[in-house]
């Protein structure tokens, strides 16, 4: 689980530095990173969700 928060945390930092280097400075190619590294986050959420069920079930 511990693997899994990193894994978010990079996830995330590497999203807002996309998204605010587009915001900011207009650059298209960060938005695109951005929107990718989001799917990432969605899909490592719901792991982190499945993982913290079974977690709570012990």
């Amino acid at each position: 689980m511990k693997e899994l928060i990193e894994k978010l945390e990079a996830a995330f930092t590497a999203f807002k530095n996309d998204a605010v280097a587009q915001a900011e400075n207009g650059n298209k190619a960060a938005g695109t990173r951005a929107r990718k590294s989001s799917l990432e986050i969605e899909k490592t959420m719901k792991e982190f969700r499945k993982v913290s069920l079974e977690e709570s079930k012990k």
